[in-house]
């Protein structure tokens, strides 16, 4: 099975090396040149996970995207959510016919507001059979450094997520399946968002205690809009299958809202210290998928009526000029 990866971002860096620590030779899409020629002089990525070296004989570097996708057999999608359309628009419509698609995005993709695999479905005709996700709770950082992690491999075919989970699977990664392909994709969007309000809790200097019940609550919310979005659309049976308490759902809102590694809880942490969003997005320099994803979730909540009273805040205050002390003073209202 040949991986090209997509991104050269710290999450696709992790998953490089995760690939190339278990023997893989990968094709890998790396944008700027210069990148690519100090990742083949000094065996590692220059500005993401520093601390990550490779064996270069196992590592096909390209900036020309048409060309590790021609090699794949499996294209893993690592760009932030708002980049994918423009990356992918760079290909024939034809380019991913009878490959399979693994997205290790944690967004959506914003200006239609769509997940990977309705954009790759209406622009590529590629069917959600061929898709499959690869998400956390895992921070690249810990990846770089070896700390035990582990990822959630997910398709509607659980016998082919399990076997593209074999390729990744290593001594400080472990691996899990399951087939809630919708389900995983707007947890790890909507956690965004809670991690990004942890942060301004924090800036706004709550304690332990409120960002507990803060946690609490948000899970209920996810768990509120992902019944409302995804599960009531399955048969009852696969339904009772789904396990929210399992580490892709609850596991990845925990560290996500809880860790320094966390972008989306640092950007947040600006926000309630003070930071304009530019200024924040500016001081990061990295991307907060939760910033965007506020919004999708905002206008996709529209249809879906869910009530997700902390989300619907947290988007009042990144694009609607909330002031965070009061959009914090309602949410104290709601928590239980």
């Amino acid at each position: 099975m040949q991986f090209g990866i997509i991104g050269s971002g710290s999450w696709a860096t992790a998953l490089a090396k995760i690939l190339t620590d278990n023997g893989n030779t990968i094709y890998w899409w790396v944008r700027n040149t210069a990148n690519i020629k100090t990742i083949q002089q000094r065996r590692h990525n220059p500005h993401y996970l520093s601390g990550a070296y490779f064996n270069t004989k196992q590592l096909v570097l390209e900036n020309d995207i048409a060309k590790v996708v021609e090699a794949s057999d499996v294209v893993v999608m690592a760009v932030p959510s708002a980049y994918a359309e423009e990356v992918l628009k760079q290909l024939d419509r034809e380019a991913l016919q009878g490959k399979k698609i693994m997205s290790a995005i944690k967004g959506i993709l914003p200006s239609h507001n769509q997940l990977l695999n309705d954009f790759i479905l209406e622009y590529f005709d590629v069917p959600l059979a061929n898709y499959f996700t690869i998400l956390g709770p895992c921070h690249a950082e810990e990846v770089a450094a070896e700390k035990l992690s582990y990822l959630t491999f997910s398709g509607t075919n659980e016998a082919k997520a399990a076997s593209l989970a074999s390729f990744f699977k290593t001594e400080y990664i472990n691996t899990v399946t399951n087939h809630d392909v919708m389900g995983v994709q707007y947890a790890a969007i909507l956690k965004n968002i809670y991690a990004l309000g942890a942060g301004i809790a924090h800036g706004l200097e709550y304690g332990d205690n409120f960002l507990s019940v803060y946690i609490a609550n948000a899970s209920n919310e996810m768990e509120v809009f992902l019944k409302n979005l995804v599960w009531s659309k399955e048969p009852e049976e696969e339904q009772k299958t789904i396990n929210y308490n399992a580490s892709v759902y609850l596991g990845d809102l925990l560290v996500t809202c809880y860790s320094l590694y966390s972008r989306n809880r640092t950007f947040g942490n600006m926000i309630g210290k003070g930071y304009s969003v530019k200024a924040a997005q500016l001081e990061l320099n990295m991307v907060a998928e939760g910033y965007n994803a506020s919004k999708c979730i905002h206008k996709t909540n529209e249809t879906v009526k869910a009530a997700i009273p902390i989300a619907d805040t947290v988007y009042q205050i990144l694009w609607e000029n909330l002031p965070a002390e009061e959009g914090f003073k309602r949410i104290e209202g709601l928590l239980f």
